[in-house]
């Protein structure tokens, strides 16, 4: 079920109303609904994968109560690890299985067959939470005793799919407590206004630059070659794509939690404002980055074994944090490249020491990261490496470097000769790849400067984790509160986007 959908805008209704009524018997009934409702949600996709869902959860949760009893070092450290094996053997079996012996077979000619696995929908979200669980419950010695509520904290709707990737220490306390406090009329003011943002940058602004960004990198997919504007153009429509699509996702997932008085953690920050790749991954995908700090980085001895260590770890961090997006050489060179930024990053300011911290060199450092971030787009969103050197090779203009074919009219009907003049046009199809290229720039450009010089829903709401009372809002056009003319505002965006959910769209992390 999709959240930019009809079925969902039933499906919440509902849920919300049992919801409120159950509130009024307890904590336990309300969480009760919960899993049930996020069950179903989850089940409307493919039901058989109900049943994986199930298992894994039951398996681990059965861990952690072992591992809260008393037992010796080694017979805890020995069951962490197998329910660490076992988990990444799942995610392993249905994500790379296919993945792995059509390497095997491309490298070594082995002829092995290659089996056709769907891959089960969020995954890679719900085994990385659990194993975190387990290592934490391993670390504590103190697992989560009651299940429907360790149930949710794994199917939480608002956030089971796409994340955000929540911990257990920051989600269960807030099941206990849905039956003592109430939803105030400030958090789902606030939630509603969350939900209808997100679903505008996803289906007005990440969806409808979407097409650029297919229609060239489609192309390249069936052997065409894309002229140079051609290639920037869909590199740069998908910059804009994925930042609004996973953005819009994020402040969705906020909403719905709020609209139940559960609050997620921030998970997107602007991120196409950074002055550094470090930066960056302080402001994309942040739970993210957090797990693979706190379970990978720092298990493989972080910074502790001297700088050469550090940035090897920092490399297979970076490494094994593109495959788990997604099972392709393409995603693991993603990945080796923000680990070679990010090594590059720490040696800089190593060399530096942070002082060059001018106007100028801060636009410097801005670009810089930012061409790097889309560099890498081109591997993340290519079919394959083929595709993804292809447009490469276009973006660096060694397939020539000549204007859209569709401008060639706009030209002569000034009257001017474009031969005359040395201009040459390329394109694949009579009207380009984006059709009236002025319209897909403007596009482009205008998203990307709505990324880097707009306040982000974080800083419009004021919203934290923890609650934020009201008067320490900031105050101006831009800055939240709960009034009618918010509210009439949000209304009139929530209709438009009505209208544009007849062109339903997964979100592009739906496939991690």
């Amino acid at each position: 079920m999709l959240f930019n959908s009809y079925e969902f805008l039933l499906f919440l209704p509902v849920t919300l109303a049992v919801f409120a009524v159950l509130r009024r018997f307890g904590a336990t009934a309300p969480v009760v609904w919960l899993a049930l409702a996020s069950l179903a949600f989850y089940g409307r996709w493919h039901p058989q994968y109900l049943v994986l869902l199930l298992v894994s959860i039951g398996f681990n949760y059965g861990i952690g109560l072992w591992l809260s009893r008393p037992l010796t070092a080694d017979t805890r450290r020995r069951i962490m690890v197998l329910s660490v094996v076992a988990n990444l053997g799942l995610l392993a079996y249905y994500k790379y299985a296919a993945f792995t012996l059509a390497s095997l077979n491309a490298v070594a000619g082995l002829g092995l067959p290659v089996p056709e696995i769907v891959l089960p929908l969020a995954i890679s979200f719900f085994t990385f939470q659990q194993i975190a669980y387990v290592v934490d419950t391993w670390r504590s010695g103190h697992g989560e005793k009651s299940f429907v509520r360790y149930l949710l904290y794994v199917t939480f709707f608002p956030h089971l799919i796409a994340g955000p990737l929540v911990h257990h220490a920051e989600m269960i306390p807030q099941f206990y407590r849905v039956g003592q406090t109430a939803v105030t009329r400030y958090d789902m003011a606030m939630g509603i206004t969350l939900f209808v943002l997100g679903l505008s940058k996803k289906v007005l602004l990440a969806d409808n630059v979407a097409r650029y960004a297919s229609m060239g990198f489609d192309a390249v997919a069936t052997g065409a070659t894309l002229s140079f504007w051609e290639a920037w153009g869909a590199t740069l429509a998908y910059t804009c794509q994925i930042y609004f699509d996973f953005s819009g996702y994020s402040d969705m997932a906020v909403g719905l939690g709020l609209l139940f008085g559960i609050r997620l953690p921030v998970n997107f920050l602007s991120p196409y404002k950074a002055t550094s790749i470090i930066d960056f991954w302080r402001r994309w995908h942040i739970t993210l980055s957090r797990f693979l700090r706190d379970y990978l980085y720092i298990a493989l001895g972080g910074n502790r074994r001297g700088p050469l260590r550090r940035h090897v770890n920092l490399f297979i961090t970076m490494l094994l944090g593109g495959l788990w997006h997604g099972a392709g050489w393409t995603f693991v060179i993603w990945g080796g490249l923000h680990g070679l930024y990010l090594i590059i990053n720490h040696g800089w300011r190593n060399l530096t020491g942070g002082r060059l911290r001018g106007p100028a060199w801060q636009v410097l450092a801005w670009l810089l990261t930012f061409l790097g971030v889309v560099i890498a787009w081109v591997f993340f969103r290519a079919a394959d490496l083929d595709a993804a050197l292809s447009v490469l090779r276009s973006m660096l203009g060694l397939n020539g470097v000549a204007l859209p074919l569709s401008l060639q009219p706009m030209i002569q009907r000034q009257g001017l000769d474009p031969a005359a003049f040395g201009i040459a046009f390329t394109g694949m199809f009579p009207n380009g790849v984006f059709g009236n290229p002025l319209v897909g720039g403007a596009w482009v450009g205008g998203l990307i400067l709505l990324a880097i010089s707009a306040p982000n829903t974080t800083e419009i709401l004021n919203y934290r984790m923890d609650a934020a009372a009201p008067q320490t809002l900031k105050r101006g056009l831009l800055h939240w509160r709960n009034s009618l003319a918010w509210a009439t505002a949000t209304g009139c965006l929530f209709a438009i986007c009505l209208v544009s959910l007849r062109r339903v769209s997964e979100f592009i992390y739906f496939n991690f």
